[in-house]
């Protein structure tokens, strides 16, 4: 009973973990796809994706298998210190925005700023290489960060095939959305997706990185439960703080 209590909490924590980070940038990506298909046709759009997406694929053929072959120990503590580095980023801006010290992510503005670059790029031929570049780059730069989350989390927790196909499922379930919605995902709740991500990314990155020091933790995998209750409650804190030092500059933010 306790192994299969500490071995589902890591998997529950694990799952998501992938599904949040893959489900955020999926919305980012999306969300340039469709500007520059609306703006400059969907042929170049969906090329620039289709290439993106291959570019990954060769990218975890060749690089995704060295990381099997690492030492785990070695393996954790390395996955540890660049889970810690992304959750905190992703954590300090998630705090900023929520405190009102910092401007929300806001997919609308991202959306008519892209389709204002496209239009005053020029005309738009069926084969259009700036839209081309556009949608690859965007596809390639989000889908990267979803690579590295489920190379680094499936792979330290010996469940790949399981990060891998949560994420499938996160990026699924955003591209049937953006299709529904066809034009921008600004009814998702970034900024707490984000938050919750950075809490996650946070406590896994401290667990591993202990692991990879040869700390014992008490309880085993259900020690992450008590890390994402630590990190949440500190960063509840941290917005509390922030938004009563500063509330003249959040009301100016906000405004």
């Amino acid at each position: 009973m306790f192994v299969a209590t500490t071995v589902s909490s890591g998997v529950v924590v694990l799952v998501g973990a992938v599904f949040l980070a893959c489900a955020v940038e999926m919305v980012e990506a999306l969300t340039i796809v469709l500007a520059v298909g609306h703006t400059r046709g969907w042929r170049s759009a969906f090329e620039g994706t289709g290439a993106a997406l291959a570019a990954l694929a060769a990218l975890v053929a060749v690089f995704g298998p060295a990381l099997v072959r690492i030492p785990l120990s070695d393996l954790r503590l390395v996955v540890g210190g660049v889970l810690l580095i992304f959750g905190m980023q992703w954590l300090r801006k998630a705090i900023l925005r929520s405190s009102g010290l910092k401007a929300k992510h806001d997919e609308d503005a991202i959306y008519q700023e892209v389709v204002a670059e496209l239009r005053a790029a020029g005309s738009s031929p069926d084969r259009d290489r700036i839209a081309f570049v556009m949608a690859f780059k965007g596809v390639f730069l989000e889908g990267l960060e979803v690579v590295i989350t489920v190379l680094t989390l499936g792979t330290s927790a010996h469940r790949l095939g399981l990060a891998a196909t949560v994420a499938a499922i996160a990026v699924a379930l955003v591209g049937l959305v953006g299709a529904v919605v066809a034009k921008q995902l600004s009814s998702v709740p970034e900024n707490a997706m984000k938050m919750s991500v950075g809490i996650l990314l946070m406590s896994y990155g401290t667990f591993w990185t202990g692991e990879g020091l040869n700390v014992r933790w008490p309880g085993n995998d259900t020690m992450l439960v008590v890390l994402i209750g630590v990190y949440a409650a500190a960063t509840w804190l941290l917005v509390v703080t922030l938004r009563r030092e500063f509330p003249a500059l959040s009301e100016e933010v906000a405004s």
